[in-house]
């Protein structure tokens, strides 16, 4: 089975919590505090398996979680940090954020690697609280959450030439007699139900992948048939050819056909409609209306299109357009279909410190810097209660409330907790 388009769940590990310890020592308040800190929690790579041509391991396998980092110790003793998880995936496969459709990661490449899902920070323990005023905090900071992520694991084959056209016009059987491949072929719509891939070696020691593309007819594009599924396929090609059956055997228009074809691949992607194309006037063997050849290269010209006479079945013509083919690609950069990478890295620095709302009378403050001071602390001990204060005023936040007009008495909301403000 063929599987190239699923969604998984990927968390990374969270970290582990700071301890809060005291060791005993004569003469040092409260025993001293030697709270170790909370290990990082393992974080999530996706890398290419050489081996692997389908993404069917992960129909029956859709939650991926990396190991959480070990909580702190006393006597500063550190947890473990959580082992890193490395999903294998085919090559040619592209990684997007479900809930935004952002690209995250391309792995096209032989022994790519790529970081997906970052591991939460460990906590600090208490031992990194102490101050000269302060000398036995009883408050550690909570280990951070690990990123969490719904994925879209889309495989897109990585060929160099595409095979397109109406099923049953003779891909199949030309991609049979040009590669090694043996895709099941018969006299019937759709016998290819998944895309079929094939080295050409010319006479020259040239060599490039094909793949037959199953399935696209009139009105793929919005998803009837089974086009939908595999026009993410020539998105990787760099080079089409066109497959036309001009016997009329069939009752086809070739004409009709080409610009049928053309106007899926157009509503698909403006990409494609502007890839390189040939055409493949295909069956002349047993051509029975001259006229449908004549008119299909008269809208080649037009369109600036070469055509290529062949019969895929007798391999008349076949070497001559292979011999093209190895020619053009030569001119063609592979560098230019790689996805384009929506993806950023984000620091603290690049976060959003905070933004303050009044909703109802009540100020409520979101932004992450915000919510992990919050999550660091220990709302019903005091100390961490005023680190917490501290935190805030280093943020800006406090000043921030002034110049809203928060008085005595107001309520300020952070994450479920409600504090009343005190000047």
């Amino acid at each position: 089975m063929f599987t190239d388009y699923v969604k998984i769940i990927a968390k990374a590990g969270n970290g582990g919590n700071g301890a809060i310890s005291f060791r005993r020592e004569k003469y040092v308040a409260a025993g001293g505090p030697d709270g170790g800190d909370g290990g990082n929690g393992g974080n999530i790579y996706f890398e290419v398996d050489p081996d692997s041509n389908t993404l069917i391991d992960f129909r029956y396998n859709k939650k991926f979680k990396a190991e959480n980092g070990k909580n702190g110790e006393g006597a500063h003793k550190y947890g473990k940090s959580g082992e890193d998880l490395y999903i294998k995936v085919p090559i040619g496969t592209i990684i997007r954020d479900a809930k935004t459709n952002r690209i995250l990661a391309d792995l096209s490449h032989k022994g790519q690697k790529e970081l997906i899902l970052v591991g939460g920070r460990g906590g600090k323990g208490n031992s990194h609280f102490a101050t000269s005023t302060r000398q036995a905090p009883r408050f550690a900071q909570d280990g951070e959450n690990g990123e969490e992520k719904e994925l879209i694991l889309e495989l897109k084959l990585l060929a160099d030439v595409g095979l397109i056209g109406f099923p049953n016009v003779g891909k199949s059987t030309f991609l049979s007699m040009t590669t090694s491949a043996t895709p099941k072929i018969a006299d019937y719509h759709f016998t290819t139900l998944e895309p079929n891939l094939g080295v050409v070696k010319n006479e020259y020691g040239d060599s490039f992948v094909i793949a037959d593309i199953p399935g696209i007819i009139e009105g793929a594009s919005q998803g009837t048939g089974l086009g939908i599924q595999f026009l993410r396929h020539i998105e990787r090609t760099r080079l089409l050819l066109h497959v036309i059956d001009v016997s009329g055997s069939e009752g086809r228009n070739p004409v009709d056909d080409f610009y049928k074809i053309n106007t899926e691949l157009a509503k698909y992607s403006e990409k494609l409609s502007k890839r390189k194309q040939i055409i493949v006037a295909n069956k002349i063997d047993i051509m029975q209306n001259e006229n449908l050849y004549l008119e299909l290269e008269k809208v080649a010209k037009e369109n600036k299109m070469e055509i290529f006479k062949i019969s895929a079945a007798t391999k008349q013509g076949i070497s001559e357009l292979i011999k093209y083919v190895s020619q053009i690609l030569k001119t063609l950069p592979k560098e230019d279909l790689t996805e384009v990478i929506d993806r950023k890295v984000y620091t603290l620095e690049d976060e959003e410190d905070y933004r303050i709302e009044k909703e109802d009378g009540v100020f409520v403050i979101k932004g992450e810097a915000v919510e992990r001071v919050m999550r660091r602390v220990n709302i019903a001990d005091n100390e961490s209660l005023y680190y917490f204060q501290k935190s805030l005023e280093d943020l800006g936040v406090n000043q921030k409330l002034k110049e809203m007009g928060v008085k005595e008495g107001d309520i300020v909301k952070i994450n479920d907790y409600e504090l009343e403000w005190e000047e």
